[in-house]
Formats: structure tokens, C-alpha cells, sequence
């Protein structure tokens, strides 16, 4: 039984020591005091032990006003209701997970009326995904006859997941597309070429192509009549993330893996507004997740689910493991992006090879994450020898993406070479152009 003494106590037990001034003249005063003092103890303990539990009827409880996801501020509410012919004094403390950032006070002393409910506020904001555990709600509460305050705790221990930021994903998808983000997909815009679905007819005019001429509606109209192509929907998009030791360099507050992640989120949430099916697939040493393409809210929740609780290993990713289980459960043509990082000959080397199992059913676009640091190292004059050779590896490290990612485009893909802050805009741009020229 754990209590501390309230204010009530002391102000009684000051009061019992006024009576020692005439003890000079009363000596039996003394007695009196000691008396009095060890019977307001006694009641003191008393009262603590019979008030060791919260009152019956008094509910204490955590409420989360939503997902918590990575730098969104979540409010977190500890409510009491005090269901006794009592008020209820009483001061909460929650014990919230410590590597989750506290953006207000997490206890406060409230005064609950009878039939009546308070609660504590406060808001949380997780740097990074995971599983996190909240502990349970510790309380103190005034004991019935006020002389003490009982500590107790209430409710349970939970845990929490924190996601990746999916309004952070649209938002960049709307940043980097503008209008053309979701016009391309409830729009049906007209767009000349193969690889089109139909949408309409309409008169020719000069300019357009004669095979697009309709013979057969210009017969019946008695005028060239040209046919009207819209870009292709329901087409499919696979989203390949790399989770091997180069995507765990940190720029900045985030890895490579979160900055993949969520430019990974923004080009399947303008798949899912263009009308295309995306899917997912993590990759280390083997495939470590797999969400096959698809479209609607459940899919965007069933890869949230899949993302947060994923970090990236200090491994050596297989490249060929990853397209061998693509190829084998992804029969349909797809886009297949793959997020990741090249630094040495070999992996680039080993990434090439393996293009083979993804060519020519579907159409890869490897995307590498660069360091802003090589760019500055290559741009600025060297001062002194160290900066000297620093530049040299800087050089010799771009020379070998670049020249893997020309590769890339010679067996037949597409690549970008971006850095964590461009990844997301560039890959929205890279998926508009292959819906735009039909490469899928």
C-alpha cells in the first residue's frame, strides 16, 4: 500500500503542536499532543488502508484519436468517470511510450463531480514506425476522509503501431503532379497512339492519323470519322523496396527505407486514383513481404500494415531471389519499380543480371537513391588531399551508378538516379509518361 500524506494532514498536525506553547504552565499538555498526534496518525493509516482501491463506480480509461503515423501529432485522452454520489479528487499520469515525442503534459490534478466526466489531453508524435507500448495509467486519489493520497494504476498496458505518414505520400503526390494527379484519373483524357482504350469517335480533322480512321462509322455518317483513344486504365504497378545495409544510411531525420517508403506510397496512391492496380513487394536476402496488385482502401491498408513494422538489415540484398519471386507471382505485364541504392560494380552487376527474369514480360524502372554529400563533394574545389581523394571515391561511386543505369536502359528499362528529396516527384512523373506513351 503506497500513499503519501495530504495537505488536510498537515494542516491538523500543526494544529495539534499550537497546544505546546502553554505547556511551560501545563505540562500535561504534552500528553494531550502526543495523544492527539499519534491518533490522527492512526486515522491517517486508517484511512489509507481502507481506501487502498478506487472507489467502485469510477472508471478510468485511454482513448487514441486515430493511427499514430510518423510526424503526425496524435492526441491521446485519459478520461475518468465518476459514477459515485461523491466528487472525486484525483491527479492521472499516463505512461506513454518514451521514444514517442511529448508535445504537452502528460498529467494533470483533476476534480470530477458526481456522475460527471474529466479528462487529460495531451498529444504524442512518433519519429519512426514500429510497435511501441503504452504502460498503464498511474493514479493518486484522495482517500475518503482526505487525510491521504493512494496510488494506484488503472486500465492496461497496450501496444501501438506507428505507420508510415500516408497524408506526407499524398501530399507529394499532389505537389509533384499538380492537376495532372488526379485528372488523369477521373478524367478520360484523349491521347493519340497504340496501347490506348477507346473512348469515342469524332470527326477527323487535319493532322491525325489514318489508321485511326473508323472506315466502317465513316461509311454510315458519309464523313472521315477518326477514332478517340483515352490512356489505358486498370493497368498494374509493383512496387519493389530494397531493405538491405545501403537503404539504412540516414539524410537527415529519416533512412533511405522511410524516404523510399513514402515516395513508394505516393506512386501507389496516383496508381490507385489513375485506376491501375499496385502492389508491393520488400526484399532483403529474400522476400520479406508481398502484397500482390491490386486497388481500393483495403489495399492501401494491407500495405500499411505490411510497412510498419519493416526496417532494413545490414545484409547485401538479392536482386535475383526478389525478380525470380516477381516473375513467378506476378503474371500479369506490370511496371515493376524497384527502390533502391548502388555504390560498388558488384551489386550493380548482380542488378543487371537479374533484369533478365523481369524482361520483356514486365517493364522494370530502377530508381537509386543518391547522397546529396557525393554531389557536393563532386561540385565543390578541392582544398586539401583528404578532400582530394574524398572527391576521387565521390567520382568513381557516380561513375559506376551511372553506368549501371545506362545499362538499365539498354536491356530495355527505364532508371532514375534521385536523391531522397526528388524520389517521390520523379517517380509520379516517370509513371504519367509510361501511362502517356502506352509502354505498358
Amino acid at each position: 500500500m503506497r500513499f503519501v500524506f495530504s495537505k488536510l494532514f498537515y494542516v491538523l498536525l500543526a494544529l495539534g503542536f499550537v497546544p505546546l506553547s502553554l505547556a511551560w504552565t501545563w505540562p500535561s499538555l504534552r500528553w494531550y499532543v502526543a495523544c492527539y498526534d499519534a491518533t490522527l496518525l492512526l486515522v491517517a493509516f486508517v484511512d489509507a488502508r481502507v481506501s487502498r482501491t478506487l472507489p467502485a463506480g469510477v472508471e478510468i480509461g485511454r482513448e487514441l484519436a486515430g493511427r499514430f503515423h510518423i510526424g503526425a501529432e496524435t492526441e491521446v485522452r485519459v478520461s475518468v468517470a465518476n459514477h459515485t454520489p461523491r466528487p472525486l479528487s484525483l491527479r492521472v499520469k499516463d505512461e506513454h511510450p518514451p521514444e514517442l515525442r511529448l508535445s504537452s503534459p502528460r498529467e494533470a490534478s483533476l476534480q470530477v463531480e458526481p456522475q460527471t466526466t474529466a479528462a487529460l489531453v495531451y498529444a504524442l508524435t512518433p519519429p519512426r514506425r514500429g510497435r511501441y507500448e503504452f504502460g498503464r495509467v498511474a493514479v493518486r486519489y484522495l482517500s475518503r476522509m482526505r487525510l491521504v493520497w493512494c496510488a494506484a494504476h488503472a486500465g492496461e498496458a497496450e501496444w501501438v503501431k506507428v505507420y508510415p505518414n500516408l497524408r506526407r505520400a499524398r501530399e507529394a503526390e499532389l505537389k509533384a503532379l499538380g492537376a495532372r494527379s488526379l485528372v488523369a484519373a477521373h478524367r478520360r483524357s484523349a491521347w493519340r497512339g497504340e496501347g490506348r482504350d477507346f473512348e469515342s469517335l469524332r470527326e477527323y480533322v487535319p493532322g491525325d492519323e489514318l489508321r485511326h480512321v473508323s472506315w466502317s462509322a465513316t461509311a454510315r455518317r458519309g464523313k472521315l470519322t477518326t477514332r478517340q483513344y483515352q490512356i489505358e486504365r486498370d493497368q498494374t504497378i509493383l512496387v519493389a523496396l530494397d531493405a538491405g545495409r545501403l537503404m539504412t544510411a540516414r539524410i537527415e531525420d529519416e533512412s533511405k527505407f522511410d524516404s523510399a517508403i513514402h515516395a513508394a506510397l505516393a506512386l501507389m496512391s496516383a496508381a490507385a486514383r489513375g485506376g491501375d492496380n499496385a502492389g508491393l513487394a520488400v526484399f532483403g536476402r529474400r522476400v520479406g513481404a508481398y502484397i500482390p496488385p491490386a486497388r481500393g482502401h483495403e489495399q492501401m491498408e494491407a500495405v500499411l500494415e505490411a510497412l510498419h513494422g519493416v526496417e532494413p538489415e545490414m545484409i547485401e540484398p538479392s536482386y535475383t531471389r526478389a525478380f525470380e519471386y516477381i516473375a513467378a507471382n506476378c503474371k500479369r505485364r506490370a511496371l515493376v519499380v524497384v527502390l533502391t541504392d548502388l555504390v560498388d560494380e558488384e551489386g550493380s552487376r548482380e542488378l543487371l543480371t537479374s533484369l533478365k527474369l523481369l524482361r520483356p514480360r514486365h517493364l522494370p524502372l530502377i530508381a537509386t537513391i543518391g547522397d546529396r554529400d557525393l554531389n557536393a563533394a563532386v561540385r565543390d574545389t578541392p582544398e586539401t588531399v583528404r578532400d582530394l581523394f574524398t572527391q576521387s571515391v565521390a567520382e568513381e561511386i557516380m561513375f559506376q551508378r551511372e553506368a549501371a543505369l545506362r545499362m538499365v536502359e539498354r536491356l530495355g528499362g527505364l532508371a532514375l538516379d534521385v536523391t531522397a528529396a526528388t524520389l517521390a516527384p520523379a517517380l509520379l512523373e516517370s509513371y504519367i509518361r509510361v501511362k502517356e506513351r502506352g509502354l505498358l
